[in-house]
């Protein structure tokens, strides 16, 4: 356990997963220093557009996911404070750059500070209170940037990648930035067909024996398939998030080395999680809920 609570950046390549190539050495490079896994989505609507698509997985991935809070229709106030992130975790200060309005309009609602991207730049680090190497008191513990969705991908993984190699170039100097932040990359695959071929798959669970054979009890459930003691109905097993996660001496390494679906599947050590878990396991590291899972 360490002696002090992290700061948490999370950038987020929405619908960037296919965009990654050899030339993108930061992403790479921090694959090869991380611990990577998956995020399981469940399937979206049939009539989902893509801008609703946006902000589902985003509130998937903050645990915030509901239907009339998505859409602003929500009119108990009082239930949407039970949504604000201050109220779920402690306190928490967060902030997201997202040049999407109807993302910003929904994270605002929860509390988030949201800032436009042009404002982010490479100095996002600077949020969580990294200046110059330290780290002051000032500062939001959990950042979240998301870019992609547009149809500027190129443009969007190449502002990751070199954010990325920015980052780990400023967390490696030996500064207070090296030994508090913790850094999670995650990517998605954005709207998937529903006829997609699903060669971008997680290993499914396996079916029942046949026969009623009672060895068929024996195999448990995989834990992303479950919410509590209960089965999940409702789990995409292809073309889940790709999510690397990284902090300077503290993250132990699996033996992935670039940052693609296969490699992750093959030699990733972090398997697989619901992405409404993923922020209940950041706000763990910066002190702000207990320990999720083992």
């Amino acid at each position: 356990m360490a002696d002090k609570p992290s700061r948490a950046l999370v950038l987020f390549g929405d619908g960037l997963a296919p965009a990654i190539r050899s030339e993108h050495i930061h992403l790479h490079s921090l694959a090869a220093k991380a611990l990577c896994g998956f995020l399981s989505l469940p399937y979206a609507p049939p009539s989902e557009i893509d801008d609703e698509r946006v902000v589902r997985e985003f509130a998937l991935l903050i645990d915030a996911f509901d239907p009339s809070l998505i859409s602003g229709n929500l009119e108990n106030q009082e239930k949407q404070s039970n949504f604000l992130i201050s109220e779920r975790f402690m306190g928490m200060r967060a902030a997201l750059f997202s040049d999407h309005p109807s993302l910003a309009s929904f994270a605002a609602r929860l509390g988030f500070t949201v800032m436009g991207l042009s404002k982010g730049g490479q100095e996002v680090t600077s949020y969580l209170g990294f200046v110059g190497g330290k780290a002051p008191e000032n500062h939001f513990d959990v950042v979240f940037l998301h870019a992609g969705e547009g149809e500027e991908l190129d443009y969007d993984i190449g502002y990751l990648n070199n954010l990325v190699g920015n980052i780990l170039q400023e967390a490696q100097c030996r500064s207070e930035t090296g030994s508090s932040l913790h850094l999670s990359v995650v990517m998605s695959y954005g709207k998937v067909p529903a006829d997609l071929v699903k060669d971008i798959s997680i290993p499914r669970p396996r079916p029942p024996c046949q026969g009623g054979s009672n060895l068929s009890k024996l195999i448990p459930r995989q834990s992303y398939t479950l919410r509590g003691e209960d089965p999940r109905e409702n789990v995409r097993h292809n073309h889940p998030m790709l999510v690397a996660q990284w902090q300077n001496a503290v993250t132990r390494r699996d033996a992935v080395q670039s940052f693609s679906f296969h490699d992750f599947k093959e030699n990733g050590a972090n398997l697989v999680i619901p992405a409404d878990r993923f922020l209940h396991e950041i706000a763990f590291k910066v002190w702000k809920a207990p320990k999720y899972g083992a």
